[in-house]
């Protein structure tokens, strides 16, 4: 599905810790997001954005995509929880400020328990700059899960 909506309908990031821009597309298995490095906030250097946010970006494509699949089963998005990365690769150091990424998850596995693995990557007009396998979680109650109560 080809939608270029506005992120803040899939993901719970608000304010400074909001890194994507917009949803492209998705569908069950996979999910294509923009973002647009911007001149000023967390993270930045005078390069840019530090190649190792990439990781950052590939887990709010995935949660664009777990918000997807929420609104489609008449949920709000949950919270979930990057856990880790494998195998990241960039081509660079920096994104530079104002450079216009697409970053893509594709579900590689995703369990009932909640975890998951997503082959991502990032791209600039078709040129891949970075990828990884992204590993995830999203608990069923994710307050419960941070107190400590969840079954």
């Amino acid at each position: 599905m080809n939608l270029m909506h506005p992120i803040e309908a899939y993901i719970p990031h608000r304010g400074a810790m909001r890194f994507i821009d917009r949803l492209v597309e998705h569908d069950a298995e996979s999910v294509v997001v923009e973002a647009q490095v911007p001149f000023d906030g967390l993270f930045l250097e005078a390069a840019g954005m530090p190649a190792w946010v990439g990781i950052e970006y590939m887990a709010q494509a995935i949660a664009a995509w777990a918000g997807a699949q929420a609104q489609a089963r008449g949920e709000m998005p949950k919270l979930g929880f990057l856990l880790g990365t494998r195998h990241f690769t960039c081509t660079r150091g920096h994104f530079a400020h104002g450079l216009l990424l697409r970053i893509e998850a594709r579900r590689e596995v995703m369990g009932d328990n909640g975890l998951g693995v997503f082959a991502c990557r990032i791209s600039d007009r078709g040129e891949e700059l970075a990828a990884a396998l992204v590993s995830v979680f999203e608990p069923a109650d994710a307050n419960a899960f941070l107190r400590g109560t969840e079954a």
